[in-house]
């Protein structure tokens, strides 16, 4: 009892004089959703709760100073934001609203850019206070309510104080994935049961993890994160489509784990706070699983577009430990739009036509992996053919990028992989399941052996 009590007494004493910094809030607002994100110097205890007469969240945090008052203007849910010390010691924030609305807390941990982070997502419930125009939201036909739209994660890469690589002509790559992404957006927006979530619809900083956990709290289908690529050669050139590496997933399941917010959050519609260690790992072995399989499906077909659009820098689906790829549970691909380095494609991405050509490409490929995929539930489950309606490859495309059939009479029943080809390509050009081909030819992974006939199954 009195190593306890010695215990407890030194903890007092270490944290006498020492309090969190409180380093800055910003707001942003995305399909009828506000996110408050405020920056700390480490993290701290705090309470949030809402009041009426006027509407307003409050959130105090525990020996945590700031600087200088905090005042932002209007954004989404939030009419105005106010800080103060009420008793000394606490920081109160208040967040005026125009309607009552729905709280969901949580810490994100520090990264390489950012620091520590508590983010408040406010929901909206109630009637509206104060005039504020409200968000439409996108319905794919009447007679089908019930189902729901398939979501779409774009994450235009880098921004604010976050410029990404640099082109020949002073072009930044956080000013053209931002355009291209907010065009591909606008497309998947004009297609039937389909609906785009931004990550960020502006020049702001957004930290990597925060990126890919926007798309999860929007129980996104995919996540697709547009780049663009740099080398030293100038001559270096086409796009790419990277999906996470085994040895990142790995990484990010051990994290992901550990984290106590994580845990009680869902996976694959299954919450591991109250499960085992053992049950939560084969959960999420499970759930990662499913998930990369997914990744590699829709990168692929995105990427067979992508050829047909114009010239790849390479053959096949590259694999990658990038952070902003690590969700567990939402299939995500990394989208290179071409070589910024290279003076031609700099143009290029400063080519309005061109970016919309690009994203009509990249909505094609995703366009296809929803129609022979689509998500149990869902319109598009609803209304897609049974068989794919993409035109098929010519016989240079076919021959350059997916390796030749073994011969005129084979080609609906066997395939010879090319160098570099994955199971996923094959797949997607034949209009098969990955599980279906895998069965057929007994093999498990998604790469192959260069030369190896596979046998093709009936759709």
């Amino acid at each position: 009892m009195r190593t306890h009590l010695l215990t407890l007494v030194l903890l007092v004493l270490a944290g006498i004089g020492q309090a969190a910094e409180m380093r800055g809030v910003r707001l942003s607002e995305e399909n009828g959703r506000t996110r408050a994100v405020v920056e700390l110097s480490e993290s701290a205890e705090y309470k949030v709760f809402a009041l009426d007469n006027p509407v307003r969240i409050v959130l105090d945090l525990k020996h945590v100073r700031a600087r200088r008052a905090v005042t932002l203007d209007a954004k989404g849910l939030v009419s105005g934001v106010r800080s103060g010390h009420p008793d000394g010691k606490e920081l109160r924030i208040v967040f005026d609203l125009t309607q009552s609305a729905k709280i969901k807390s949580f810490f994100m941990r520090p990264s390489q850019r950012a620091g520590h982070r508590l983010v408040l997502d406010l929901t909206p419930v109630g009637e509206v206070v104060a005039s504020a125009p409200p968000t439409p939201v996108k319905r794919a036909s009447d007679e089908t309510s019930k189902a729901r739209n398939v979501v779409i994660a774009i994450d235009a890469g880098h921004g604010g104080k976050d410029p990404g690589s640099i082109g020949p002509k002073g072009t930044y790559e956080k000013t053209v994935a931002l355009k291209v992404a907010q065009a591909l957006a606008q497309r998947i927006n004009d297609e039937p049961g389909m609906q785009a979530v931004m990550t960020r619809d502006g020049d702001s900083f957004i930290a990597l993890e925060e990126r890919f956990e926007i798309a999860r709290q929007a129980r996104a289908d995919l996540f697709v994160s547009i780049h663009a690529d740099s080398f030293q050669l100038a001559t270096v050139s086409g796009s790419s489509v990277f999906v996470l590496s085994q040895r990142g997933a790995s990484s990010e399941a051990v994290r992901f784990l550990a984290d106590r917010e994580n845990r009680s959050d869902l996976v694959g519609g299954v919450s591991l706070d109250d499960k085992d260690d053992m049950l939560a790992r084969v959960l999420l072995d499970l759930s990662q699983s499913a998930t990369q399989e997914a990744s590699a499906a829709a990168a692929a077909s995105v990427l067979q577009s992508l050829k047909r659009f114009g010239k790849t820098h390479k053959r096949h689906v590259e694999h990658a430990n990038f952070v902003v790829l690590r969700s567990p549970d939402v299939p995500s691909m990394l989208v290179e739009t071409g070589f910024i380095s290279n003076p031609t494609e700099e143009a290029n991405l400063n080519s309005a036509k061109h970016r919309g050509r690009l994203a009509d490409a990249i909505l094609d490929g995703i366009r296809h992996y929803f129609q022979t995929s689509p998500p149990p539930g869902t319109w598009l489950a609803q209304h897609s053919p049974k068989r794919s309606t993409r035109a098929p490859l010519s016989n240079s495309e076919a021959t350059a990028s997916l390796g030749e059939a073994v011969g005129p009479s084979d080609r609906a029943r066997q395939h010879r992989v090319a160098s570099g080809e994955t199971l996923s390509d094959i797949a997607v050009k034949h209009g098969v399941s990955l599980s279906k081909l895998r069965q057929a030819n007994n093999i498990r992974g998604n790469m192959l052996r260069a030369g190896v006939v596979l046998k093709i199954p009936g759709t």
